[in-house]
């Protein structure tokens, strides 16, 4: 089987309902990712996080792990920020930010997923309305990313969470109907579980348009601790040549080290039968 490149999710710190698995700073998450053995990280974090990028750098050079992806949710979660919001300063502030987290990115050669900070259709409200809406911008941010070699990811999320882009099928259909460059899909196995009827055709239906992929088994822990067919699932990624990251964004369960070590052992044996 292929060796994908594998990350870990990681923030500056998170509640133990949020999946992620490593909680300190950067430079100690990069670290830490190393050791257990994953190529990269994935940051969860603030568009005005301080970051010390040259301390960054430097201990990507000496433990050889990576930052391969920069996760906006917090710009919603904590920003209020959205990017088809009624109100004109809402929308702007979402922009604003956005741009910061690409300059973020851009500095951390890492690249960008867009998920809650896409926001969601108001009760009653013209989907096309707020669809248009969301092309404008995200047009704009993503010609913004080109520039800066930042690619866009929109995240799929299911439909308990929000209303925009809960399946693979939706997701693509946006990015063909507007034509947005610089601008793909992430897919997520907990959120496909939900939402997708199959798993394999939703992954197909994505080809050579996937950015990025978050693994995690049914009830949202570990890979390998439930029900879902990770072989099937990473047969499908090889036939479709997608060449992305495989991240592990799970819940801390019995606890964030522990389901790390895990999940790369599951993944390692895959890869390697």
């Amino acid at each position: 089987m292929k060796q994908w490149k594998l990350a870990v999710s990681s923030a500056d710190e998170a509640p133990r309902t949020a999946p992620i698995l490593l909680q300190g700073d950067i430079c100690s998450n990069l670290r830490e990712a190393a050791r257990l053995g994953y190529d990269a990280i994935e940051v969860h974090t603030r568009e005005t996080a301080d970051l010390n990028y040259s301390a960054i750098e430097q201990t990507i050079k000496e433990c050889g792990t990576k930052i391969c992806m920069i996760i906006t949710g917090r710009l919603n979660t904590e920003g209020r920020c959205n990017l088809i919001d009624d109100a004109p300063y809402i929308t702007k502030a979402a922009m604003e930010g956005m741009k910061q987290y690409i300059d973020m990115a851009q500095k951390l050669h890492a690249d960008l997923v867009v998920g809650w900070v896409k926001g969601n259709i108001p009760p009653g409200g013209k989907r096309d309305k707020y669809l248009d809406r969301l092309a404008k911008h995200l047009r704009e941010l993503a010609d913004y990313g080109a520039e800066r070699n930042v690619k866009l990811n929109l995240e799929v999320i299911n439909r308990y969470e929000v209303n925009v882009f809960t399946t693979a099928e939706e997701t693509m259909t946006f990015l063909e109907h507007y034509k947005i460059e610089n601008c793909y899909v992430h897919l997520d196995t907990f959120h496909m579980g939900i939402d997708e009827c199959d798993p394999v055709a939703a992954i197909q239906r994505c080809k050579g348009k996937l950015g990025y992929m978050h693994f995690a088994d049914n009830s949202r822990r570990y890979p390998g601790s439930g029900q879902f067919d990770f072989w099937k699932i990473l047969k499908t990624l090889k036939e479709i040549d997608y060449e992305g990251y495989i991240s592990v964004e799970c819940l801390p369960e019995p606890d964030g080290l522990t389901a790390s070590e895990k999940a790369l052992i599951f993944l390692k044996n895959l890869f390697e039968k």
